[in-house]
């Protein structure tokens, strides 16, 4: 597993051993990077269930202006501040290691808006999608979403379970599939919409 372009392009990353942690693959990332690269540059990006953070890390090294990661697994934490570590990344981050809600609830509060929000629970974990999608999709917490922030959500291609085409003010706009996985594109609806919507 690597970085896959810019600033830090071609370092390698550790991950835990085991299958506990499953790292968004290196093919995987570049397409995904390639499909947001004109977002990047001086975004404030949101990397949830984090992981080893390499959607992050790949998020800082080509240029997002801060990065917030949330991950409260000890082998993936471990791993995320390892990564941090070797590439002498010493700002321009923060690490919520209480995990996702509380990363979220504080960046809300603080009416910080965001760019780019992505999440990659364990694939079998419904609830875990679609709390942090209704999370984002509230319109109670709309200042926390920059007005064309882009919502994405990584999932298997055939799992037991399908993600809505909507999420209060969020509404799918693409997915893209490639093999077993797949990734869902959400943007914010109009103001109206989603205050009708919520």
């Amino acid at each position: 597993m690597r970085i896959i372009a810019g600033q830090y392009r071609s370092r390698l990353l550790t991950s835990p051993p085991g299958t506990s942690t499953r790292p968004t693959s290196d093919r995987l990332r570049e397409t995904l990077f390639n499909i947001i690269s004109t977002r990047i540059s001086d975004a404030r990006f949101v990397d949830l269930f984090a992981g080893t953070g390499a959607v992050g890390l790949e998020a800082i090294s080509r240029g997002a202006s801060h990065v917030y990661f949330a991950e409260n697994a000890g082998p993936a934490l471990k791993s995320l501040r390892t990564n941090l570590t070797n590439l002498k990344i010493a700002g321009g981050y923060a690490l919520e290691d209480r995990g996702v809600m509380p990363l979220l609830q504080r960046l809300a509060k603080a009416s910080i808006p965001v760019n780019v929000v992505y999440l990659d629970p364990p694939y079998n974990e419904e609830e875990a999608y679609t709390q942090t999608l209704g999370f984002l999709g509230s319109h109670a917490n709309r200042a926390l979403l920059a007005p064309d922030a882009l919502v994405i959500a990584e999932h298997a291609s055939k799992s037991p379970f399908q993600l809505s085409d909507r999420y209060g003010t969020l509404t799918r706009t693409r997915i893209y599939k490639q093999g077993d996985t797949s990734l869902s594109f959400y943007g914010q609806t109009s103001e109206e919409q989603g205050l009708n919507g919520d």
